[in-house]
């Protein structure tokens, strides 16, 4: 009997109920809310548009515990909707009332996709940012909200967002795929040939989410993608893609590429940017790090180019796919596809 499990193709309602499942406990809650870069970012830019908020409708996709919408009736706003799919609404309505800002915010339990308002909107303000942006695609129903309820002239927090990509030396990777040399000196075995089965396991096309340092980038990160939210389509998100050109700083062996995003917030004054970077202080979505098949080195000013596309799982269309195509200095041009584990292994018939 095999016991080769072939994946399952999840069917809608089980992707949602599994992905809004996830959102029922505090953990999540408190580690975005912990994350001081992200709620203040969005409170910053929040109150500095007080006068595109102030005697306003506004509407937050996917509320959460409503910390926005509260924000946004510290701006100014006459009403505000806070919509949310999940179960930790039935907080929010108690944060709200704590708050005493009942008759100013309802919360409304449901899917941006089901509800249903009884006005359009000035402002819609959302949270909907995954791992390496796109993971879990809530900005879907961000454009679903944008198409259905906004105003002409209406305004989104945030507007844009922005996907860059960079080479890196892990040493961590370094490190563990050395380690199979060193058992022999330390206890008398060698075992050198595990490198390659290391290799295999270590630098696999999962997506991995880790916190990346300065030192470890090796170039400039260049650009490959930018998402305009007054007129990107979901048909668009189907296949975010674009070419990148990064310049080594140095010498070293380029064993992955770490994929961040930025978010920028339209205010009078100057626009504000709400960044994932390595080079700011870090977030809760820290960086999506990309393993190569093989490390490669590289020289002062060794030129990396490629191709990246990034879309939604066969699976599960809340997983990303990320694939690369990229060549390295003379390497001739290599190519891999990248996913983040998703939820069918762990799902129930």
């Amino acid at each position: 009997m095999s016991h080769v499990v072939k994946k399952r193709k999840l069917d809608k309602t089980r992707q949602d109920r599994l992905y809004f499942d996830s959102y029922t406990d505090v953990t999540i809650h408190e580690e975005m809310i912990a994350d001081h870069v992200r709620t203040n970012t969005y409170r910053m830019a929040i109150l500095r548009n007080s006068e595109s908020i102030r005697g306003k409708v506004v509407l937050d996709v996917g509320a959460g515990t409503g910390v926005l919408s509260i924000f946004c009736v510290q701006a100014g706003a006459k009403k505000v909707y806070a919509v949310e799919a999940c179960s930790i609404a039935e907080q929010a309505v108690k944060i709200v009332k704590q708050n005493n800002m009942e008759d100013n915010i309802e919360v409304i339990r449901g899917t941006v996709e089901t509800v249903d308002l009884p006005e359009q909107v000035e402002v819609i303000v959302s949270e909907w940012m995954g791992y390496a942006l796109l993971h879990e695609s809530m900005l879907n129903s961000v454009l679903y909200a944008r198409d259905k309820w906004l105003k002409p002239g209406g305004i989104i927090l945030p507007n844009k967002a922005e996907l860059y990509i960079a080479p890196i030396s892990d040493p961590v990777v370094e490190d563990r795929l050395h380690f199979w040399y060193t058992v022999k000196d330390q206890y008398g075995v060698d075992m050198s040939c595990m490198s390659d089965f290391a290799t295999r396991c270590i630098m696999n096309s999962d997506i991995t989410v880790n916190s990346v340092t300065v030192e470890d980038v090796l170039s400039h990160p260049a650009r490959f993608a930018e998402l305009d939210l007054h007129s990107v389509t979901v048909e668009e998100l189907r296949s975010v893609k674009g070419k990148f050109r990064c310049e080594s700083f140095g010498s070293a062996a380029v064993n992955a590429f770490c994929v961040y995003f930025t978010v920028t917030f339209p205010c009078p004054d100057k626009p504000l940017v709400l960044s994932t970077s390595p080079f700011n202080p870090e977030t809760h979505w820290k960086q999506a790090v990309l393993y190569l098949d093989a490390p490669v080195n590289v020289v002062q000013d060794t030129v990396v180019t490629g191709e990246v596309s990034m879309y939604p799982s066969e699976e599960s269309a809340r997983h990303i796919c990320i694939h690369a195509d990229y060549t390295i200095g003379e390497q001739k041009r290599q190519s891999k596809t990248f996913s983040i584990p998703d939820w069918s292994s762990e799902a129930q018939p």
